[in-house]
């Protein structure tokens, strides 16, 4: 079972950055590939990005590639989204989540096993 615990959310202008972190419980961190998915009041949740288990490569949806940078310390068992650029179409609320990572998996996809509660983030505008 991993527990994760989402921080960093919160009100920025339109161009401005936030730094989201998501905290995991468990000493195996490293074997889990980890996400970042969105889910904006009154639409479907999508993914953001997402990050081998071990960080050597990384993925991003196009709506946020060259603005948002998501990179994890598997010593603090954390994952981080950090967003630059805002905008307001990036208001969501903001999930993490994990599932074990396979060489094959494709991690774009929501079929992770375990979620944090969300932090929100609101640009703006």
């Amino acid at each position: 079972q991993v527990q994760l615990v989402e921080s960093g959310g919160g009100l920025v202008q339109a161009g401005g950055s936030l730094r989201l972190s998501c905290t995991a419980s468990g000493r195996t961190f490293s074997s889990y590939a980890m996400g970042w998915f969105r889910q904006a009041l009154g639409k479907e949740r999508e993914f953001v990005a997402a990050i081998r288990g071990s960080g050597g490569r990384t993925y991003y949806a196009d709506s946020v590639k060259g603005r948002f940078t998501i990179s994890r310390d598997n010593a603090k068992n954390t994952v981080y989204l950090q967003m630059n650029s805002l905008k307001p179409e990036d208001t969501a609320v903001y999930y993490c989540a994990a599932r074990f990572d396979l060489p094959r998996t494709v991690l774009t996809g929501d079929d992770y096993a375990y979620w944090g509660q969300g932090t929100q983030v609101t640009v703006s505008s």
